[in-house]
């Protein structure tokens, strides 16, 4: 039978100096002799050295202690965490620590919390792209419908397409029927072939299709797109005659509208880079005052590195069909450069294929800069007290500086609300304002608190 060695093992006298040290494997890097002669105490962080002198303690009375983890610090600066017993002995005789190495534990532990952490950033990240596609989706003058790929049931029609088509669509959606009945009889079997092509090629050209139960012409076009609930079938209609005309209705008005007025930016361009047409938030952003200047200019001039930046974005747009977050610089007019990040999708009109741009400006996420360096100065006076202050006691300067920051911070976000401002913070009101007395901030602090 093979008995498992420990990690570490350090023999002792009474008072925890350690005469003898034994280290196992990868947590040697050659401190055994410097630990000889040294009390324990020293070889850990400030936080093991009570609990160190504890186990000590109890052995040298009781012969043995509890389980305890402290961290060393060896001399290349890797921290080495171990779990400890300690055993005396004899009676005099000295005292027997045992160690078992949780550096295993330690990086799994930060493996999962580093994993735990992008897992929700990528989800606030979907939860974003999902309401920007939904607007999209819904205020898009062009019929659109979505169909699952493995049972052909329309599971989602946008307004367009279910004033267009009447109550056709819309029985067909609640009844869970398949989008072949939708479609004139003659026209089933072409419908089937083109979806056939779409699963084998992931996109097709327009064909003409009679669709709803006045059996209209209607320009089809349909494209493959994955989802968790699996593959879908997105299906734009056009009516004949009309294919890619936004310029004349209610419908295009009321769709202009709505882009104009959205706070981010928006740019439509050919697949040749010219700009299109584009929101008055864009113009702003580029600094040119009036729209026909930009219109048949690259977008290259303002996008990015020159044809750089396009080029990544033509290159995404062929081989995934769309952009998502993609993070880029727009430099206006008048030299000022802005970080955004842009996401894009295409769509087709009569005159071919154009691409349609969302801009955000992601500097504003960015705190203030004279808030920044207030902190930052805050932090430095604290620099300038080593030596004269222990570490722990600096650590908790700078930890109330940036706890003082945050509340200000928060109170300026809820405009001076202590309700809100405490569940921004995650604290309750009586924690709230126990650190608005602390730290001396203006108006006086309700005692009554419910």
């Amino acid at each position: 039978m093979s008995i498992v060695q420990p990690d570490v093992t350090l023999l002792m006298d009474m008072h925890g100096v350690i005469r003898r040290a034994t280290l196992s494997g990868d947590t040697s890097e050659g401190v055994s002799d410097e630990w000889v002669g040294r009390p324990w105490g020293e070889t850990v962080d400030s936080a093991g050295s009570e609990k160190v002198r504890t186990m000590v303690e109890d052995a040298r009375q009781s012969g043995f202690s509890a389980f305890r983890q402290v961290t060393h610090v060896l001399p290349s600066g890797r921290e080495l965490p171990i779990e400890y017993t300690i055993v005396r002995l004899g009676r005099k005789s000295g005292l027997l620590a045992i160690g078992k190495s949780l550096q295993a534990v330690a990086e799994l532990q930060s493996r999962l919390v580093a994993a735990q952490q992008a897992m929700e950033r990528d989800y606030w990240k979907l939860r974003e792209i999902e309401a920007r596609y939904r607007l999209l989706f819904d205020a898009s003058t062009e019929a659109v419908l979505l169909v699952k790929a493995s049972d052909l049931t329309i599971t989602e029609a946008n307004p367009t397409a279910k004033r267009a088509l009447g109550p056709t669509i819309g029985d067909a959606i609640q009844g869970h029927a398949s989008v072949l009945d939708a479609v004139a009889p003659a026209d089933r079997d072409k419908l089937q072939a083109i979806l056939t092509r779409v699963q084998d090629n992931g996109k097709t050209p327009g064909s003409l299709l009679r669709i709803g139960g006045a059996e209209e012409s209607w320009i089809v076009r349909a494209s493959l797109m994955t989802s968790q609930q699996g593959l879908f079938f997105l299906l734009q209609l056009s009516p004949t005659g009309k294919v890619g005309d936004t310029s004349e209705g209610t419908d295009g008005d009321q769709f202009r509208r709505l882009v104009e007025g959205i706070p981010d930016s928006f740019v439509v361009i050919g697949c040749d880079g010219t700009v299109e047409a584009a929101n008055q938030s864009f113009l702003e952003m580029i600094q040119v005052p009036s729209r026909p200047a930009i219109i048949g200019q690259h977008v290259g001039r303002w996008l990015g590195q020159p044809g750089a930046d396009f080029n990544v974005l033509l290159s995404s747009m062929r081989s995934t069909g769309a952009v998502r977050l993609f993070p880029t610089l727009v430099r206006g007019e008048l030299g000022t450069d802005t970080q955004v990040e842009l996401s894009a999708g295409s769509m087709a009109g009569a005159d071919g294929e154009s691409i349609g741009i969302v801009i955000r400006d992601v500097g504003a996420r960015l705190p203030p800069a004279s808030d920044r360096h207030r902190v930052f100065n805050g932090l430095s006076a604290l620099t300038g007290q080593i030596g004269r202050k222990p570490l722990r006691k600096l650590v908790k300067d700078a930890v109330e500086e940036l706890e003082r920051h945050y509340i200000e911070a928060s109170l300026a976000m809820t405009d001076g609300n202590r309700t809100a401002a405490a569940e921004l913070l995650g604290l309750s009101r009586q924690s709230l304002y126990a650190k608005l007395s602390r730290y001396g901030f203006d108006g006086s602090v309700d005692p009554a608190i419910n």
